[in-house]
């Protein structure tokens, strides 16, 4: 996992390229701006989800993993929690192939806030929990980058 913001992309040229493509969508583009759904950057290979919700309770939410993906969760608006484990420490319940999603079972290690354009890269040994209220519900704005491992 790798947390910043996206004022700092510049101290990750180390990452693959396939993320610094990420990277560069995000400064080439008005992410804010778009519309609710799937743009593809490069086929399946990569792609981002622009979604719109209301943070709740963490009771209210799940775990997840990818074993097929990376995933790049950028906040566009509003803040968040995130949960974080190693899925070596959590229970898989479910597979959902098609979807390239795990559903877990288990505790947190540790959380961290996401403000506007901070982000997260969980890789697929990393689960986690979104869309938790900080202080009270609040409405989000994120763009979720899908990269092929």
């Amino acid at each position: 996992m790798i947390y910043t913001n996206i004022n700092n992309v510049d101290e990750y040229k180390f990452l693959p390229t396939n993320i610094q493509k990420c990277f560069d969508y995000i400064k080439s583009n008005d992410l804010s701006s778009f519309k609710v759904g799937s743009y593809e950057i490069e086929g399946k290979d990569i792609f981002v989800n622009i979604e719109e919700y209301e943070t709740t309770t963490e009771e209210q939410r799940i775990w997840e993993a990818h074993k097929s993906y990376i995933d790049i969760h950028l906040i566009l608006e509003g803040e968040e929690i995130l949960n974080i484990n190693f899925i070596e420490n959590m229970e898989e319940k479910e597979f959902v192939q098609e979807r390239d999603f795990i559903l877990l079972k288990g505790n947190k290690k540790t959380s961290i806030v996401l403000q506007k354009n901070d982000f997260v890269i969980c890789y697929p040994s990393d689960a986690h929990m979104t869309a938790i209220n900080v202080c009270n519900t609040t409405k989000i704005k994120k763009a979720i980058f899908k990269v092929k491992v």
